[in-house]
């Protein structure tokens, strides 16, 4: 710490007579405490009121340029120095910087900006000022198709940088999207695969941005379903599953990338993580299969991506999601109940499903649960049957196959919800005009 001090006053004597090598040497001085002890450095440095006298030494001219960038990037590594070095007027210099040609001076000056920008109001608001978002976006659309390894490190650096610009705010969310970064970093995803770094960074960026609604039809004019099945299919890890999952549900939400993501094949690979992790007794096994069947379920909210999977009663999808109904894991019984109840939104389709003996499979359902007692199982039952009771010809034959005496015996049951849907397959069972199917989600 002493060596930091005397390091610090030579930095500020050396800065007023704009002496390179001795600003250098104390430059590195900084960056060697830096390392050594990242917080009580960054005090120090505070404490003497040297960040003001670093926007000098932030010009494309000088040599200790990358350095000087590299120092605020690791004192902003600190929550406590991201608004002193707003305060001190880094932010300008630092944008400035974003328009040199040099490597070293690009990386630095990126995480910079991404580090003070992490968390902090103030940071993001002064980026934003100074145009810094856009300058990026440029750099990242300019090198987007260069797999060259120091440019795919500066490009997560980039990525990373915009991520905690905009992260948890929608205006700065908005902004990146009217700058088009959506379609670029669908094409980084494409082009840099391999690059497990710059893929992760790509795909936190996606899962902010997919929230924000207006983000969905860029989305939609991209390829982002092909490339997130086919990254997801290469997947053995579960955190880089469930890094995908969290782009994929906001994104399923929408009814045209619903239909895209069964076109690239999402199905297939849902159905299969449900075959993997059924029996498993791994906390990431449960928490996979609830994901994937969530999923699923979500997928079928959509009409055409729904009509296409349950491909007139003969689609293999359909016939595995009915052969849930009769497992033993409350998770698989509950989205096979779902699912059933979203492929009865029309009157075909309930049709065929009364005459193939679904209704049965649903009741065996309720039967196990009047004294399991599962509260969201009973509730998607009764939606389907609820649904399924909707065509006129379906509600004779339900009542044969002994739907009402099943349904009545969850009258006692004290669960609003349960007793609502009760209530409603009733009054569907004897109501003789049809009704519009609603569709069924976990909450439905």
């Amino acid at each position: 710490m002493d060596n930091l001090s005397e390091a610090l006053e030579k930095l500020k004597l050396a800065s007023a007579d704009s002496s390179t090598d001795s600003v250098e040497s104390c430059v590195d001085c900084l960056l060697k405490a830096l390392a050594n002890n990242n917080t009580e450095a960054s005090m120090k440095i505070q404490e003497m009121g040297v960040l003001p006298l670093l926007p000098s030494l932030l010009t494309p001219q000088s040599s200790c340029s990358p350095k000087v960038a590299n120092i605020i990037a690791e004192v902003a590594k600190n929550e406590f120095m991201r608004t002193p070095c707003v305060d001190a007027g880094l932010i300008p210099p630092l944008v400035q910087l974003l328009s040199s040609a040099d490597q070293e001076v690009l990386l630095q000056t990126g995480r910079a900006l991404g580090n003070i920008c992490y968390d902090s109001h103030e940071g993001r608001s002064a980026v934003d000022r100074a145009g810094g978002a856009l300058l990026v976006v440029d750099h990242i659309k300019s090198l987007s198709q260069n797999t060259e390894p120091d440019r795919e490190k500066l490009l997560t650096v980039f990525v990373g940088m915009l991520m905690n610009y905009s992260n948890e705010n929608d205006s700065l969310q908005a902004q990146l999207i009217n700058m088009g970064v959506i379609p670029t970093l669908v094409k980084l995803l494409g082009v840099h695969s391999d690059n497990t770094a710059l893929t992760e960074m790509c795909l936190i960026a996606f899962g902010n941005l997919a929230e924000l609604e207006s983000s969905k039809e860029q989305f939609a004019s991209t390829n982002i379903a092909e490339e997130l099945v086919r990254l997801f299919q290469t997947q053995t890890e579960h955190e880089r599953k469930e890094m995908i999952f969290e782009v994929l549900a906001p994104l399923a939400e929408n009814d045209v990338i619903k239909l895209q993501l069964v076109d690239a094949g999402l199905v297939e690979c849902l159905l299969q993580v449900v075959a993997q992790t059924v029996d498993g007794e791994r906390e990431e096994d449960i928490a996979q299969l609830k994901t994937s069947s969530d999923l699923m379920v979500l997928l079928l909210l959509g009409d055409e991506s729904m009509q296409k999977l349950f491909e007139g009663g003969k689609g293999s999808v359909f016939q595995r999601v009915l052969s849930w109904i009769p497992s033993n894991n409350h998770q698989l019984q509950l989205a096979g109940a779902l699912a059933i109840a979203n492929f009865a939104r029309n009157d075909g389709n309930c049709i065929h499903m009364v005459d193939t003996g679904i209704v049965q499979k649903l009741l065996e359902l309720l039967d196990r649960h009047v004294e399991e007692g599962n509260v969201t199982v009973q509730h998607a039952a009764l939606s389907a049957l609820r649904n399924l009771a909707i065509p006129v010809v379906n509600k004779s034959k339900m009542l044969s196959a002994g739907v009402a005496d099943v349904v009545l015996k969850f009258l006692p049951s004290e669960m609003p919800p349960v007793q609502f849907k009760l209530l409603g397959t009733l009054r569907m069972l004897i109501d003789t005009q049809g009704t519009a199917q609603l569709c069924c989600s976990s909450g439905c």
